[in-house]
């Protein structure tokens, strides 16, 4: 029981977290959140047993402030669908490549940055895409989060219960 993740929806639906399966039953239990999926088994005490969630819903609305990734080679590449942002292959091997480059004043943030292949990011060299006659296929810019940090982030590491709340499935069924 102690190895299960469940899913921590807001009070607005949003995704928050993910937390192990007994602080998602102590907040059931003391009706701080309300359990919307079900479907690691059932937990059985001496007079009762209980559905074990694996998506709650919180009573009460956190307010957090919104997240910005970190920027890092797996956060660009994931932004950029792991495509060339010039020439649009996804079966190359990919590079970060500065749109505006360092040595002509341009800074290392989201909007500067974009993953290239090789072939592409070697053409351009330390000129901007205008310089070289190249086209960028999307402006680049900071990517939004949908979940907080401590989701899966890989589509295969995600329950199934999970999906349609994360907006990968089908939508769920309860929306308010």
């Amino acid at each position: 029981m102690d190895n299960h993740q469940v899913l921590v929806l807001n009070q607005d639906y949003q995704p928050l977290n993910v937390c192990h399966i007994r602080r998602a039953v102590l907040l059931v239990y003391q009706s701080k959140a309300e359990m919307l999926e079900d479907g690691l088994g059932f937990w059985h005490s001496e007079k009762d047993h209980f559905a074990l969630p694996s998506v709650i819903r919180l009573s009460c609305l956190i307010k957090h402030p919104p997240l910005r990734p970190k920027l890092n080679r797996a956060e660009i590449f994931s932004r950029d669908k792991h495509t060339c942002q010039y020439c649009g292959r996804k079966d190359l091997e990919l590079t970060i490549d500065h749109v505006n480059p360092k040595h002509q004043g341009g800074p290392h943030v989201w909007e500067n940055v974009v993953a290239a292949c090789l072939h592409c990011n070697r053409h351009k060299a330390g000129r901007t895409p205008e310089q070289a006659h190249m086209k960028l296929m999307c402006t680049p810019g900071v990517p939004q989060y949908r979940y907080g940090y401590s989701l899966p982030r890989a589509n295969a590491n995600i329950r199934h219960e999970w999906r349609p709340y994360l907006g990968l499935g089908d939508e769920p069924k309860l929306v308010v």
